[in-house]
């Protein structure tokens, strides 16, 4: 009897505990159907592109072998990824890396309506793209303050991961504030990490909290393996926020520039300067002209805080400059020769990037080529060794230029055959080039020279 009582509590203790468990787990059901309806699968198509320039064979080569020396077409590609609606009357965000060289876009959400899909915008730096479609009245999701996340905090993801439509897994933030550099060295986002299986196809899609809100977009894993070993970065759901604004309002991202070169500062260069702990980001080198320069920033400052933010490491000062409006006046706190100082910058605004061509921007003539472009500023002369040359802004979609495959940040160097050294060099050149007739065109993309060649159809 007293062996039946005791196998009774345990069996009463034993099943309040797993109870009380199971209730201190987050329930995930209510979330997953009020917000899959604005979650969206992204299909693309690029097209097969063959070079329709005039061929020149060689000499008295007949007519039935001249298809050996014409080009290849590349064969049609098709992939996909995620995204999610952000207003009600057709905008969708997703990743840029979903949609950069597509041709066609189409979406579908989860109660199978399909729409084609133009982009608006994108911004290759934080990799996200702003889509429309021609719909009203579609479900919409809303955004968190991504600042107020914690580590540890339960997140969901709803995407479209191998191509398995509307997918759900749920996982914890793992840490807060990642840099990662791009290919370009650039880090102008403080990543979200979570453990949330994320596998291709999710890209784009919205990571929530428990709330029902959007705190990030999924956008990289970190894997040896092609699918999730637990490793997943998304863009923080505030960075999201200001770049819509922006590609809605003038179809590009403006970011703050300060100027610097800087390092970590370790155990020993802090005692060093007079810090009780590491912390800061040191500034190793000040571009002549930069907004660092004008305002009297010195090399061997450390700077603590920049526009009422902390500086804890190296890695957050490109995260608060970038999101900094151009022209914008900011404290500074820095650590120079052991003592603390107080002062302003003037944040300057950060050179064009790679940004995609405008294909929602109807009202963009461009030049003879199809172009805007900028004089090329001091600091990209110098990283790229350039003795001169123009910065594309912005491409005009099946203009010459566009069809020579010149995009927005590449440098040009050369048209026709003659040098271009500054704006008004390019603007009297491309005034002056023949219509109707195949010319080089040289440009620098990431540093790297090329040759194109490109016709003015007149």
């Amino acid at each position: 009897m007293g062996f039946k009582r005791y196998f009774l509590t345990a069996f009463v203790i034993l099943s309040l505990s797993n109870i009380a468990a199971a209730r201190s787990l987050p329930e995930f059901t209510e979330l997953i159907e009020d917000a899959s309806p604005a979650v969206v699968k992204i299909n693309t198509v690029e097209h097969a592109k063959r070079n329709s320039a005039r061929q020149n064979y060689p000499q008295d080569v007949p007519d039935i072998f001249r298809h050996l020396f014409e080009p290849r077409a590349q064969q049609e590609q098709r992939s996909m990824g995620s995204g999610f609606v952000v207003s009600s009357d057709g905008y969708i965000l997703t990743n840029n890396h979903v949609v950069e060289s597509a041709d066609e876009i189409s979406v579908r959400l989860s109660d199978h309506r399909e729409y084609s899909a133009e982009i608006v915008g994108t911004d290759p730096r934080s990799d996200l793209a702003l889509l429309k479609v021609e719909a009203k009245g579609l479900p919409m999701l809303e955004f968190a303050d991504s600042e107020k996340l914690k580590v540890g905090e339960w997140v969901l993801a709803i995407g479209s991961p191998f191509g398995l439509d509307f997918t759900a897994s749920a996982g914890i933030v793992s840490a807060i504030g990642r840099s990662i550099p791009t290919e370009r060295n650039e880090n102008y986002v403080p990543f979200i990490q979570t453990d949330v299986a994320i596998n291709p196809g999710n890209s784009g899609g919205p990571l929530f909290n428990m709330d029902g809100k959007v705190v990030g977009i999924n956008s990289q894993i970190y894997t040896r393996s092609g699918g999730s070993i637990g490793l997943s970065f998304a863009i923080p759901s505030n960075v999201a926020v200001d770049v819509i604004e922006q590609l809605k309002d003038k179809g590009r991202v403006d970011r703050g520039w300060l100027g610097v070169a800087i390092q970590e500062v370790d155990r020993d260069l802090a005692k060093s300067f007079g810090l009780s702990k590491p912390t800061g980001a040191l500034i190793q080198q000040i571009e002549p002209g930069s907004p660092a320069d004008k305002s009297g920033l010195l090399v061997g400052d450390v700077i603590l805080s920049f526009g009422g933010k902390t500086i804890a490491k190296s890695g957050d000062l490109p995260h608060v400059v970038g999101s900094i409006a151009p022209g914008k006046t900011v404290a500074v706190e820095l650590m120079r020769s052991g003592k603390k100082l107080k002062t302003s910058v003037e944040v300057g605004q950060l050179n064009p990037g790679p940004e995609a061509e405008l294909a929602g921007d109807k009202g963009v003539k461009g030049d003879r080529l199809g172009l805007l472009v900028e004089e090329l500023d001091v600091r990209q002369k110098q990283a790229w060794r350039l003795a001169g040359g123009v910065v594309v802004t912005q491409v005009v979609p099946d203009s010459p230029a566009a069809k020579a495959g010149i995009r927005a940040g590449d440098v040009i160097a050369q048209l026709g055959f003659d040098v271009v050294t500054d704006l008004a060099t390019y603007q009297a050149l491309q005034s002056k080039l023949p219509a109707n007739t195949l010319l080089p065109i040289r440009f620098f993309r990431e540093g790297r020279p090329a040759y194109r060649s490109f016709t003015i159809v007149e």
